[in-house]
């Protein structure tokens, strides 16, 4: 992880900046945030790749399905050996 680091200015509901101070600490709060901006962040790529991986495979059916159909004698070729 890059060790440089940037400060912020941010506004956060009172509620949560209590809730943050109660389960972090007041001197392991930029640690927490961290934490839980990384885990957020991970989920999003992990969402937005999903979703690229959907939309390449629905663009892609047609020509999946013909491949399959195209191959498919040779894929039950033996089959009756086992």
């Amino acid at each position: 992880m890059d060790t440089e680091t940037v400060r912020l200015n941010i506004t956060l509901p009172r509620i949560v900046s209590q809730a943050l101070n109660e389960i972090a600490g007041p001197r392991q709060r930029s640690k927490f945030i961290v934490e839980a901006l990384t885990l957020r962040i991970e989920q999003k790529n992990r969402e937005r790749l999903e979703k690229l991986l959907e939309e390449g495979y629905k663009a892609t059916v047609k020509e999946d399905l013909e491949i399959s159909k195209e191959f498919e004698a040779v894929d039950l070729e033996g089959w009756d050996d086992y």
